[in-house]
């Protein structure tokens, strides 16, 4: 069964940034029960973040970059938004069209990464990851996974470096009733 999301509150600091322990929730079990906790927990993110000059009914496009670890099938469904198209593409493909409003990184080389990391910095482009569970490589927000939980982490440093607008209660999110 599905538990609420909780509020972990621990906060650390590493020399380069902060990282904020977020929200956790239990995974259903059965086939597709991560699948569906990811989805879930992307949108519940997604929902929280208002991009500048843009109309929140307006679609979101997510391009998924590399290999997801924790969900093939990545198909976030957000609140008031009619729709997050999913688009599968490459680091160069992604940089050079600049039309991707969120990137969720999978597995990919480390130069690729890099490099959209950088070349987010000052742009309005929301960037997730569930392959650097300690968000240490500059991602926004990075899902953990393990048998039965699914977690974020939010780097505050990548969040202050771009135009996005995060709630602070993107925290908080199904916080125990």
């Amino acid at each position: 069964m599905l538990a609420s999301l909780f509020l972990i509150g621990a906060t650390f600091a590493t020399p380069q940034m902060s990282v904020q322990a977020a929200s956790q929730m239990i995974v259903e079990d059965g086939a597709g029960g991560m699948t569906g906790a990811v989805n879930r927990m992307i949108g519940g993110i997604i929902s929280y973040v208002t991009w500048p000059d843009r109309a929140q009914a307006t679609p979101l496009t997510l391009c998924r970059i590399g290999t997801p670890r924790l969900a093939e099938n990545i198909a976030p469904a957000v609140p008031g938004i009619p729709s997050v198209t999913v688009r599968r593409t490459t680091a160069s493909d992604a940089i050079a069209k600049g039309d991707c409003d969120i990137l969720f990184l999978g597995r990919m080389p480390v130069a690729d990464r890099s490099r959209l990391i950088e070349w987010v910095h000052r742009r309005a482009v929301l960037t997730l990851t569930d392959d650097d569970p300690s968000c240490l490589y500059g991602a926004m927000f990075c899902l953990a996974g393990g048998s039965a939980r699914l977690s974020f982490a939010v780097n505050l440093d990548a969040i202050a470096r771009g135009p996005l607008r995060v709630d602070p209660r993107v925290l908080k999110i199904g916080a125990a009733p």
